[in-house]
């Protein structure tokens, strides 16, 4: 047993993935509507206007969660469901409101403690439109905080507060690469807009501002009366380099996570982006003001982790590419020796390899000098799920094997590394719309019959959870015990004065 007696863990999910009703009870539209309606945008032409119908299964999706024993959930509020234009001097949806906050009120009766997550992708469109959304930085961070107030103020109940979710993807797969919504990209065979060299930095940097007045809020109007506490979320990869005996490669390893975690971390911990990031990019990447750096420096009350797989590092030579985004590298699954990462599964990104989660929790540890860590993503896809009949899709050992080695490699760093992990939350309770992937991804540890009005089936994966952290979680008054025990070197001399 490693993992202490408070230790919180359950599932995880996002509105636009789960929540259909789309345009219900006054909900606006987000970029995420808008891109799916663009031919070509999602790889089987869908998207969330069902999903899994989550906004009309509350009470569903809760009993799901307490049969299969969750100690917390952590869901996405849906910006244009509680302000459907989504500006500070727009009109509230109080329908909007009440259900999020009568989702929060079901899940504390059922002993399941939320985690709320205020942006998970789905700007409101009206501000995309109105503005550029994330591309300006006056009026979409007024707009965001004036929409997080809102939200502390109506949800008092809940005590853990998530201002973005992963915004590297918001910057680079939505402002690089073109892959998620708003679709911005310098090629233009994929958008008529966007410059990949710029916007993705200015996107990221307006971000960290708009976090950093969130939190001020929050720390400053609420967490007095309220007594929660607020972070981001940040994803990021493990890394191996390809070649373990040339420096340039250990070099790299450590600049593909600085380009990707300590872009958003480094400010919030530091007060400024990593040097090699400034080094790389120069006066493209923003600079902060002294307010800005007041603001943002320190607005963690602990760290939010999403994390997945692992890579070999490899650098490489010469200048980058202005749309370079990686940090002068590539990103492989076999090293010089021939050597495989970890199996394949139905994401093209994703092969499993638990070493590196517990590598990567010392190296976030060690760096930002062990924060309190709640990894609010992990999980994994399944290569041909899809494809499975019901009774197979049910048997999941792939996932349950992904889940069994990566949460004792976390055990193992909080044990043995002094790794500071209070909570786990697995992606994902339910198959849902895979952004980009459609439903062609399945990540639930519950699969959804997208054919048969949603039906929900538990896999193998969702029954393990409880016994798997049941295995690793010490029991209170074993803990009391271990803290009444003296230190060794009292032990020792009691024992020599008893000898005596």
């Amino acid at each position: 047993m490693s993992l202490p007696s408070d230790f919180l863990w359950g599932f995880a999910t996002a509105a636009y993935q789960i929540e259909g009703s789309t345009d219900v009870d006054g909900r606006g539209p987000s970029i995420w509507d808008t891109f799916c309606a663009i031919p070509g945008k999602i790889a089987d032409g869908s998207s969330g206007v069902v999903a899994c119908d989550s906004y009309k299964r509350t009470k569903e999706d809760i009993a799901l969660l307490k049969e299969l024993g969750a100690k917390c959930y952590r869901f996405s509020i849906s910006w244009s469901r509680v302000i459907p234009l989504g500006g500070r001097n727009d009109p509230i949806n109080q329908a909007g409101i009440d259900h999020y906050r009568q989702f929060v009120d079901d899940l504390l009766e059922a002993g399941i403690t939320p985690f709320i997550t205020l942006f998970h992708w789905d700007l409101p469109d009206a501000l995309d439109k109105r503005y550029g959304g994330l591309l300006n930085k006056e009026e979409f961070t007024a707009d965001f905080e004036n929409y997080a107030r809102l939200m502390f103020k109506s949800i008092p109940k809940c005590k853990h507060w998530i201002t973005f979710n992963e915004p590297w993807c918001s910057a680079i797969n939505g402002y690089n690469l073109g892959i998620f919504a708003p679709g911005h990209t310098s090629d233009r065979n994929k958008s008529p807009v966007g410059d990949s060299a710029r916007e993705p930095w200015i996107v990221g940097h307006n971000i960290l501002i708009a976090h950093g007045k969130a939190v001020k809020v929050y720390r400053e109007e609420f967490k007095p009366t309220q007594g929660g506490e607020i972070g981001i979320t940040l994803n990021g990869d493990a890394t191996y380099p390809w070649d373990p005996e040339d420096p340039a490669d250990i070099e790299a390893c450590d600049r593909k996570i600085e380009f990707a975690i300590s872009w958003f971390a480094d400010p919030i911990y530091f007060g400024d982006y990593p040097a090699s990031m400034r080094k790389q990019l120069g006066e493209r990447l923003p600079t902060f003001t002294e307010e800005e750096v007041a603001l943002v420096k320190g607005s963690n009350d602990f760290y939010g982790m999403n994390h997945y797989t692992a890579n070999y590092i490899k650098h490489r030579k010469g200048t980058p590419p202005e749309d370079d985004f990686l940090g002068n590298l590539e990103t492989l699954f076999y090293d010089k020796n021939g050597n495989c990462i970890g199996p394949e599964t139905q994401s093209f990104w994703l092969r499993p390899n638990a070493q590196g989660f517990r590598n990567l929790l010392n190296w976030l540890s060690k760096r930002y000098n062990y924060p309190k860590i709640y990894v609010t993503e992990n999980g994994t896809s399944l290569k041909g799920e899809s494809d499975l009949p019901l009774e197979q899709a049910l048997e999941d050992d792939f996932r349950c094997k992904y889940f069994h080695d990566y949460v004792h490699a976390m055990a193992k760093a909080v044990e043995e590394d002094g790794v500071n992990v209070k909570g786990y939350m697995a992606w994902s309770l339910l198959d849902n719309f895979e952004w980009a992937d459609g439903y062609v991804t399945r990540f639930g540890v519950t699969y959804v019959d997208y054919k048969d009005n949603c039906k929900r089936y538990p896999k193998k994966s969702a029954r393990q959870m409880k016994p798997l952290f049941d295995s690793l979680i010490k029991k209170a008054e074993v803990e009391a015990a271990e803290a009444a025990k003296p230190a060794p070197a009292v032990a020792e001399e009691q024992a020599e004065e008893a000898d005596a």
